[in-house]
């Protein structure tokens, strides 16, 4: 649902008015835990101002996951 919500409104919202007009409400902490999550795995990112953007390409992590010279070994 949040991933969902970010990709629908990428860039309008910062955190805290992301988590008030969600079409579902969750509690903060798992809130919290879901953003701190998209963070980490380079899905959604934050500009100066702390908007959420959503920033996830599957087609071009694709492309990179199958390089070869990209591989850890």
């Amino acid at each position: 649902m949040v991933e969902t919500f970010i990709k629908e409104n990428s860039g309008e919202y910062k955190k805290k008015a992301l988590w008030q007009n969600l079409p579902k409400k969750m509690m903060y902490q798992t809130y919290n835990n879901t953003i701190q999550y998209l963070l980490e795995s380079n899905k959604i990112a934050m500009d100066k101002e702390e908007h959420i953007v959503w920033i996830w390409d599957p087609i071009i992590a694709k492309k990179y996951l199958l390089r070869k010279d990209l591989t850890i070994e």
